[in-house]
């Protein structure tokens, strides 16, 4: 069974992994480079009633995990559009995910506001 690929927030890493993803095989899925596949799932996902101090500290482990997977951007893109609802993917918690979509769908309001106005305003 495959476990869920994930990655980091560091931003400094994500330009070296884009280009690590332009240069493995194409026909390869995503997935099959994640370096989560080689660690516990429980690292990812939360067991039942945790407590806050042991679901912080699992999660920045998953983070650092995350942080060295050459396949981070493609994890998080994926968790996004699932969207996934529960665990570590991409580097990004469940909520954290949630906050991402959530300015995703205002800044692409936003754009649709602009757009429109736009073309009433050479239409008039």
């Amino acid at each position: 069974m495959l476990q869920p690929p994930h990655s980091s927030l560091q931003v400094a890493a994500v330009p070296a992994q884009r280009a690590a993803a332009r240069d493995r095989d194409q026909d390869a899925p995503w997935h099959t480079e994640a370096v989560c596949r080689r660690d516990e799932a429980g690292l990812f996902f939360a067991p039942s009633k945790e407590p806050t101090a042991a679901r912080l500290s699992r999660e920045a482990a998953a983070k650092r995990v995350c942080a060295r997977c050459p396949v981070m951007v493609e994890c998080r893109e994926h968790a996004l559009l699932q969207p996934e609802p529960y665990g570590v993917w991409g580097g990004l918690t469940a909520a954290e995910r949630r906050v991402v979509l959530a300015r995703r769908r205002r800044r692409d309001m936003e754009l649709a506001n602009t757009a429109r106005q736009g073309r009433i305003a050479a239409a008039g």
